[in-house]
């Protein structure tokens, strides 16, 4: 079965888009660290980032390195922080996170709260510094 994440790039399940390529695929996170927060994964289904071939990995880097400087550029913060977990979803993905605190990344707390339209303006937004 189909990782939500690749039913998000096949288009089934609805994201707000940041940045696509042939191989990679960037979207906001629907429970966000921060706002901002950016997930960025590879098109091909793969559970362990460790699993990755060396140049999907090296890759996956350097778009979410383009990611990370768009967002930087659109969303108010003092750097970008980056997280692989790799738990929650058996499927690749970085966590791109605007952060102003160490206490932005702590994945323990609750998200905050983006509305819909705020998602839509800032995808459209970082989507363009592209």
């Amino acid at each position: 079965m189909a990782s939500i994440f690749t039913r998000i790039i096949n288009g089934e399940i609805p994201c707000h888009k940041v940045a696509e390529t042939e191989d990679y695929f960037a979207f906001l996170d629907i429970r966000p660290m921060a706002v901002g927060h950016t997930l960025v994964i590879p098109k091909k289904e793969v559970d362990y980032i460790f699993d990755l071939e060396d140049e999907q990995l090296t890759g996956l880097h350097l778009f979410a390195k383009k990611v990370a400087k768009a967002l930087e550029a659109t969303v108010p913060c003092k750097r970008i922080g980056m997280a692989v977990i790799g738990i929650e979803v058996p499927h690749v993905h970085i966590h791109l996170i605007p952060l102003n605190s160490l206490q932005d990344i702590t994945f323990t707390k609750p998200p905050v709260e983006v509305s819909p339209e705020e998602m839509a303006g800032i995808a459209t937004a970082v989507a363009g510094k592209m």
